[in-house]
Parts: structure tokens; sequence; C-alpha cells
């Protein structure tokens, strides 16, 4: 086993090893999610936990790691007489992204099950986990319904695997700790609010304090136990500091007044439901505890709220999570005063957070995981490595619209976008496979039954009834003679599934002259962000690629993060031309190499402009051209007509027309305007013929 690195050893980031402190104290504080951009140290300050979390004391031989002198009555490895066992360090185990249900939960033998009754189980993650800590990197990526049994299992502190009414439960206590990178796409906020603490991390932009992070780093690498030993004795510290505070946690009292202060807390950042003034006080009890205190001080409760709330406080993606502290103070000390069974003595100087640091003999800020920068690459560079928006050179100059009637024939200053609303559901019609979502009909693991076929490969969802039938007719050949079924591996059948699934929803935006006056584009944005509110909440992947002056550019690369193509649409300049031909040309492009790296997504198109195509030789038939291009690969799309005015030609009909998609307009993209609008790209193609 490799050696991990030192957590006394991590260079600053304070509030991350303050939070997995505190849930190693109190694991009832709920776990961490760790936010942050990559080369941060997020994994490597989880995984050097591990090596400070006490001893564990298990049951010998029992899969599931019940406690000798308590075991798990329902334990599936018992009955457990009470007794001596044996001590372990506790596990850390990590949940890859690509995991299976079964992987996580654990696995019935449903062959057994079904001919001899007996509940053959195999553990999970989960059960590894007992008693010790779930790790899962990337959970952002994590599918949906893993998250949903992960967190269950996290809330109740047990795992229950159930398999045609066969069923299984074990003990699942564990400190849950997830890290996430923003830019590759956020949990929904019912998820956000089931993790106890969040951190928001970042890389350090001092010299020095970067120095002192590779060189760390570096020294780590070269010998990995001899750098290990030299912060033995820090480690070891730290190790006793948490066994004295979980030994002190439950003698900590935690008074009316800072009760007042959480509820008053929560109530003026209008944090929903309560999970949050629970969270508050178990971490300023854990808080107390960390600093050697039997009484919550007023700096705990303010602590406390810095981690728990902020996450909580958003009321949609685009939000950044964050937390007023001036308003906090402001509540605090309105509520405040001295709790009235508080002492008088002052509190620890260097405050609640004082107790995460390491030994000063090092910088405070920076990443560990051997990165060289902390600066943001990808999804925010252009496909050709340009910034957003493009060169200046590339820009169009005043005056170079060619547009007659435009509002400004040079680039116009980018301005906000309107208010956004809900949509009506746009989809891919008929049946995907693609990544479980919330927008199309697929074949998925998870959703109503359709339909029974043969495995291939593990059994993961049993339909009873088309086993029983295809076992029925050989029971005289197999010999049977009792009561029960005699199945064979041969008889088991698979069942077929039908659910949602998410999709590649590409924007392929007008930015040209035509569409600067600032009080039409304002809507133009509002209607995008509202559609990617739409997508975020159906878990799609999103991309964006705008047209203006003379060339197309790709603003966002397909990625999983709708809060980052929001950000690049607030920035969205206007002006110049309307090269249409060039934006389908660029979009199909990013749908062709889209389609060699994830072939089971389908992408839905939707173009935002008001089909004027101008610039270069004969505009509008190459625009018509590029567009015939989706219908031959019957690519879902639809045009949102940002055409105004008494007068309207119609343009973006004729442009949906060519698609083969469907046209709305800016009104009719409302949800309580029309019925549908993607149904059958056939049979669009059947009604524009």
């Amino acid at each position: 086993m490799s050696t991990p690195f030192p957590f006394t050893a991590v260079v600053g980031q304070d509030d991350l090893r303050l939070a997995l402190l505190l849930n190693a104290v109190s694991p009832a504080v709920g776990g961490v999610l760790v936010r942050g951009e990559k080369g941060t140290a997020k994994s490597t300050a989880v995984r050097a936990l591990s090596a400070l979390m006490p001893e564990v004391d298990v049951v010998a031989g029992c899969r599931f790691s019940c406690a000798p002198g308590s075991p798990d009555p329902a334990c599936p490895d018992g009955p457990h007489e009470v007794g001596p066992g044996v001590r372990r360090p506790a596990r850390m185990v990590e949940l890859p992204v690509g995991a299976s249900e079964d992987r996580l939960v654990g696995a019935l033998d449903i062959e057994r099950a079904l001919a001899e009754g007996v509940k053959a189980f195999e553990p999970g993650l989960l059960a590894d986990a007992h008693r010790g800590i779930l790790y899962v990197d990337e959970v952002n990526l994590l599918h949906d319904h893993l998250v949903d049994l992960l967190l269950d299992a996290a809330a109740m502190g047990a795992s229950y695997v159930e398999r045609e009414g066969v069923s299984v439960r074990h003990a699942a206590r564990f400190l849950l700790v997830g890290t996430m990178n923003p830019e590759e796409g956020e949990l929904r906020p019912q998820l956000l609010d089931r993790f106890g603490l969040t951190v928001e991390v970042a890389a350090s932009r001092e010299p020095d304090q970067r120095v002192e992070v590779v060189r760390r780093r570096l020294a780590y690498d070269d010998d990995p136990e001899g750098f290990a030993a030299r912060w033995a004795d820090e480690e070891s510290a730290v190790r006793a500091r948490i066994v004295a505070a979980r030994e002190l946690l439950p003698s900590v009292r935690l008074g009316d007044g800072a009760l007042r202060q959480i509820a008053a807390t929560c109530a003026a950042f209008e944090v929903d439901g309560m999970r949050a003034d629970i969270v508050m006080a178990r971490t300023a009890t854990a808080l107390a505890a960390w600093d050697g205190r039997t009484d919550v001080l007023a700096e705990d409760v303010r602590q406390a709220a810095l981690l728990a709330l902020p996450h909580r406080r958003r009321r949609n993606p685009f939000d950044a999570p964050g937390l007023d502290e001036d308003k906090l103070d402001e509540t605090l000390e309105e509520f405040g005063g001295r709790n009235e069974d508080e002492g008088d003595d002052d509190p620890d100087p260097d405050g609640p957070g004082g107790g995460g640091q390491p030994p000063e003999n090092g910088p405070q800020d920076g990443p560990q995981d051997g990165s060289q920068d902390g600066s943001r690459n990808g999804p925010q560079d252009g496909a050709d490595g340009s910034e957003p928006g493009g060169d200046e050179a590339a820009r169009p100059q005043a005056g170079e619209s060619g547009q007659p009637g435009a509002s400004g024939a040079g680039e116009q200053q980018a301005v906000r976008a309107g208010e956004p609303f809900r949509t009506k559901v746009l989809s891919v019609p008929g049946l995907g496979e693609g990544a479980a979502g919330r927008r199309s009909r697929a074949r998925t693991e998870h959703g109503r039954t359709t339909g029974a076929r043969r495995p291939r490969g593990a059994l993961t969802k049993l339909h009873l009834a088309a086993t029983v039938q295809a076992a029925a007719p050989h029971q005289r050949a197999r010999g049977r003679s009792g009561r029960g079924l005699v199945v064979r591996r041969d008889d088991l059948r698979q069942a077929t599934r039908e659910g949602r699934e998410g999709n590649l929803v590409l924007f392929v935006v007008d930015a040209s002259g035509s569409m600067a006056a600032r009080q039409r584009m304002s809507a133009v944005k509002g209607a995008v962000l509202s559609l990617l509110l739409d997508a975020y909440q159906r878990r799609d992947k999103v991309g964006l690629v705008t047209f203006r002056g003379s060339a197309a550019e790709v603003a966002l690369p397909p990625t999983s993060s709708v809060d980052a193509a929001a950000v690049r649409l607030e920035s969205l300049p206007t002006g110049g031309r309307t090269p249409l031909a060039a934006g389908l040309l660029k979009a199909h492009d990013v749908l062709r190499v889209e389609r060699l790296r994830d072939p089971a997504r389908r992408p839905l198109v939707v173009v935002v402009t008001d089909g004027r195509a101008t610039g270069g030789p004969e505009p509008v038939a190459l625009a018509g051209r590029a567009a015939r291009l989706f219908a031959a690969d019957e690519v879902a799309s639809v045009v949102v007509d940002c055409e105004s005015g008494p007068v309207r030609l119609g343009l973006a009909g004729q442009l949906a027309g060519e698609l083969g998609g469907t046209p709305v307009t800016l009104d009719e993209l409302r949800a309580d305007s029309i019925a549908g609008l993607v149904r059958d790209v056939q049979g669009s193609n059947r009604r524009a013929a």
C-alpha cells in the first residue's frame, strides 16, 4: 500500500482541513462536499485524512465491520455474540464514477434466492465503508440514481438491497466526502443540501506559497516514506486530538443562546427546510469539542454558518455559493450577547478554525496534487484556443455590417440577459440509449418495465414473470419433485426498462448586428438562459456556438457545466454581418467530433436567430445547404425566431424547414404558451415537403 501524503503537510487550505477534521470528530455532521478547480489538494487532503482516523474494533470475520460490543442484530453475517473483537485501521473506500448499482450497494444471487430461498449476498462498497470514509471523486459526474442511493444510506445509516421481494439490510455509517470541479457541472440543489458542509478551495496566487507547495510535493515524490516520517509527530498529535475531541463531544453544551443564533441565522439567509439548522448545531458542537471546550460560543456558530450555509442559499444553478459575512455578523450580534449558561472566560484567541492549522513551518495556501499552476483551463477556451469572444483583430470594425436597418453596425457592448422563465420541454424524437437524464425517451437501467431479454453479462434487474415462464416447461425434465422451482442460469431474464436520457443541447446563437438592439438582445439572452436552466434540470450537456462579423466560433465546447455557458452568454458581444452558414457549419463540426466521443448521447440543436444571412457570395443559398446537412443526419432541431416588428419576413421559419426542425417564437417558447415543440423529425420533414 502506498504511503499517503501527510495531512499536516498540506499547505494552507484551512477551511478544507477544518471541515474534514470536524467530520472526523462528529460523523453526524453529515460529510463534506469540496468544490474547486483542478490541482487544489482536494483529493490529496481527503486521502491524507484516512491515516488520522482512529482504529476501529470489529467482529472477527464479519464482512460488515460490526462493532464487537454492539453488533448489528440484522447483520447478514450474524447473529454475533457480544465479545472481544479485532482492531484494524479505519478504511477509506473510493467510489468510482462509473460504478454500477450492484458494486455500490452489493448484489444478491438471484438464482440461489429463487431456487433455494438462500440470501446469498455479496457486499458492496457501502458495506466496506461502514465505520470509515467513503470518498467520491467527481461526485457531480456520478449518475443520479447512484447519488440517491448513496445519500439515502448516509442519512439512514443503513443500506437496503432488494431484488424481486428478496431483501437484505446492513448498517452503513460512514464519513461521506465528495469532491468536484464546478466547471464540469453542478449537483442538483436537493443533493447539495444532503452534504453537511461545503468548502470552496482555490490555488494560491502567492509565489512564496506556491514554492512551498512544489517543494513539499517534490520531496514527497522522491521519498514518500521518508517525507511521511518527518511529519509523524505532527500526525500523531492531530490523531490524538481527534480521539480526545470524540470523547469530549457528549459533554459539550449547546445553550439556548447559541440555538437562537443558529435559528436566526438560517432564517435571515432564507435557507429552505430545517437540515441547515441541525447541521449548524452539530458543527458548532464539534468545533467546541475540537478546541477542547464544553460550551458552544458565538465564534463556533459563525464558523459553522460559513461551512454549512453557502451551498444551501443557491436559488438557481447560476448563483455562486457564498455568504454575506457582514449580514452574518449583524445577525449574530442582534441575537447574540453571551449565552446565559456560558462562562466569563474569553474564547480561544486562535478562533474555532485555528485547530485545523498544521505546525507553523510552511506557507499556508496552495495545491497539493502536483499541479504546476492553478489556472483554469478547458471549457472556457474556444475550440481553436482563442479566448471567448475572439481576438480584437477578428472582430468586425465599426461600419462593417452590411445589414440594412441594423441597430448598430459595429460591435455593441454586451447587455444583461432578461428575466428567465420556465420553457416548454424540447425533446429528441425516438428512443435513445444515452446517459441517464430527464429529457428524451431512452432505454435505461431505471424506469418503467417494458419487456424482457436474456441478460448480456451480469443480471441487474430480474424480470420475474419472464424467468418463471422460461423455466416452467423444463421442470419435469429437470426432475422437479418438491414445491421449489428448478431454475437454471439460462432461464434468467433481464427486465428492459424505459426512462429518460440527457442530451447534448447545442445552442447556435446569432450575435450579428441585426440582433444588436439592446432590448431585443436582452430578451434573446433571457430565452437562452431559460433553456440553459432547463438543460441543468434535465442533466444535459450543453455547448455554445456564436456567429457574427465574418466567422463563427465555439464559445463553449460541449460540457456538463451549464453555469459556464451562462457566463459566456452574459458577456457575449454583438455586431457585424450575419454569417449564418458559418454558424451552422461550425455547429455541424462540433456535433461530428462529439459523436465520436460520446456516440450514445443524442443531440438537440437550438438555433437562435432572426433567419437573416449576409456577407460573402450567395449567403442565403450557402446557409440553406448547411442547414440540409442537419436534416440529412436527422438531427433534432429547433429554431427560436427572434424577428420582431410589424413586418416579418419569416426567414427563421424557412431555416427550420431546411433543418427539418421546428420554428418557435420567443413568446411561444414559454411553458404556458404551447403544448409541445419537438415531436418527430420525420414528421417535420414531411410537413416541410
